[in-house]
């Protein structure tokens, strides 16, 4: 954690939790922004807009973490958000109630937003106000409710370390144990990581997904690793 850390900068502190950004966050930004093709907007303005609005969903998701671990007595004070999404560094206790709510937490904000982004978009056009402003306006808030569905459905995927793959070891926590569970959720995670990364050589080509699933794949393998050894667990588990 402290390389990362040292490579971000400070952006705010809410309610006792630093807000970083890793330094290549703004080379993924120019990266993005000066290759958007035609794109469905007027101006730029509103490619930086949903470029700011998917990093406004992804902190929404890390605070869901940290409140949610705060709330079953753990400690949470860093979120960091880089190119790929965000990382909230978490302390939850060590136990499978505490741990399911803890990382549920951040996916349920992206549910929430299910229907808070589409009443929104439907308050504009129900009040006439659509017909008043920009037309990239409603553009920009479907493209955001499409976003916020991308981030859901992949953060819910069984593959550690993503939420879906933590869930699952907290599940499976109730009945095989603490190591156990992170033993066969991370093996699983190193599976998925495999199948990501041939699947997007073959058919996408795109370093993005290749970089992801190098992330997944090392970070399920440092578990595996600790699930093997006879030491402590690791504190400050990161929930992405």
């Amino acid at each position: 954690m402290q390389p990362f850390f040292r490579q971000s900068l400070p952006l705010f502190r809410i309610r006792g939790i630093n807000v970083r950004i890793h330094w290549t966050w703004f080379l993924w930004a120019w990266f993005r922004l000066a290759n958007r093709g035609e794109g469905v907007y007027s101006s730029i303005t509103w490619n930086i807009a949903e470029f700011l609005g998917l990093f406004l969903i992804i902190l929404m998701h890390e605070f869901g973490h940290a409140l949610a671990t705060r709330q079953v007595g753990g400690q949470a004070e860093n979120i960091v958000l880089w190119p790929f999404g965000g990382i909230a560094f978490v302390d939850a206790p060590p136990r499978a109630a505490a741990q399911l709510w803890g990382i549920a937490a951040g996916p349920l904000v992206n549910v929430a937003l299910l229907v808070v982004l589409p009443g929104l978009r439907g308050l504009l056009f129900d009040s006439g106000l659509a017909d008043r402003m920009p037309l990239d306006v409603p553009v920009l808030l479907s493209q955001l409710i499409f976003i916020n569905k991308v981030i859901l459905i992949f953060n819910i995927l069984p593959v550690y370390p993503l939420d879906g793959g933590q869930i699952l070891r907290s599940l499976m926590w109730f009945g095989l144990g603490e190591r156990r569970s992170l033993a066969v959720a991370s093996a699983i995670g190193l599976v998925g990581a495999a199948g990501l990364g041939a699947y997007a050589y073959w058919r996408f080509q795109s370093f993005y997904t290749l970089f992801m699933a190098y992330f997944l794949g090392t970070q399920s393998w440092r578990a595996w690793q600790f699930a093997r050894r006879p030491a402590p667990m690791p504190p400050d588990e990161p929930m992405v």
